[in-house]
């Protein structure tokens, strides 16, 4: 058995394992309830986040294929890497570290087309893409809600402390895109107590190769700069597409919710569950940053407590179909 099939399996058979979990603790009985309630508007909830992954595929992909590499004959086509795409962010929905759980099954899925450390930059490239995306998205949104839901003096200023430190996270990716990542990062960590000593025996011997993938990640800003720019915008228009969820959640018993909103509410929910990102499939954070976000927009706490449960029941059916899709070559 190769050592890709093995990770597959891996993958595979941890997933369900916690995708078995999850519907056990929600509940089939609550899963069923909301479905109902949320009636045909369940479809477009469902299906507005194919046309997201569809969006961070189109992104990815933009990132993956550089022509003027010439020592990479074939590329994944753009249905497999839908399906690696989906499959990944089903990862990294069940893994405590949110949004990194899948990195390691996008690199094994496309080593084989650009090898191992072409895959390993690309994939670090369009993680930081991803993450860049959100922190544009949230500076707007903060900008978006000091202006216009002119919150009090008290969580403005908390919000303002906020907007600092998404400036100084945008900077420091925009580092990382500028003089690499992964060699610094090593670096750092054979200075901490305690692990310094594992770290610095694990990269001693790979220390070249940590810079040619550091090289990769660089040259996509420095060299391949339209690229670059045009993975961010379709990956800013992937936050834009998903706040139509919570629009058709809010039609489907009748709240009455704009576009404005919904893009508040959605930063506010995902700003929270972020920052708890430790948690599952930030199981409990997501209710509570939509539950404050909603108070402050003048809705009332139980639109949350259902948006919640419904986004879940939406979250875990994408699970199921990431776990088919890694069944399937």
């Amino acid at each position: 058995m190769s050592k890709m099939k093995k990770w597959n399996i891996g993958f595979y058979v941890a997933g369900l394992l916690i995708f078995s979990y999850m519907i056990y603790a929600i509940g089939i009985d609550h899963i069923w309830k909301n479905i109902q309630k949320t009636g045909w508007w369940f479809f477009p909830v469902i299906g507005i986040w194919l046309v997201v992954y569809i969006i961070n595929t189109f992104s990815w992909n933009v990132i993956v294929r550089n022509t003027s590499d010439l020592t990479v004959t074939r590329y994944p086509s753009f249905l497999k890497m839908l399906k690696i795409t989906i499959s990944g962010y089903c990862i990294n929905y069940i893994t405590p570290v949110v949004a990194l759980g899948g990195e390691p099954y996008r690199i094994f899925a496309i080593q084989n087309y650009v090898g191992a450390r072409k895959a390993t930059s690309k994939v670090l490239s369009y993680s930081l893409m991803h993450i860049l995306s959100h922190l544009v998205f949230w500076i707007a949104s903060i900008i978006l809600i000091l202006l216009w839901l002119r919150p009090p003096w008290g969580l403005s200023l908390g919000l303002a402390i906020t907007f600092c430190l998404f400036i100084l996270a945008l900077y420091m990716v925009f580092r990382g895109y500028r003089k690499g990542l992964v060699a610094k990062t090593f670096r750092i960590l054979e200075k901490i107590p305690f692990v310094k000593k594992p770290i610095r025996k694990f990269s001693e011997h790979r220390l070249q190769t940590f810079q040619e993938i550091d090289q990769n990640i660089v040259n996509l800003y420095a060299c391949r700069r339209p690229v670059f720019f045009q993975a961010l915008f379709l990956e800013f228009l992937a936050r834009l597409v998903s706040c139509l969820e919570l629009l058709f959640i809010a039609k489907a018993i009748g709240v009455n919710m704009n576009m404005l909103e919904a893009i508040v509410l959605y930063a506010g929910s995902t700003l929270f569950s972020n920052i708890m990102f430790f948690s599952p499939m930030q199981l409990g954070t997501r209710e509570g940053g939509l539950a404050l976000t909603l108070s402050i927009m003048g809705f009332t706490a139980a639109l949350g407590v259902y948006t919640g449960l419904v986004m879940r029941i939406r979250e875990l059916f994408w699970i199921g179909m990431g776990l088919l899709l890694m069944r399937i070559k």
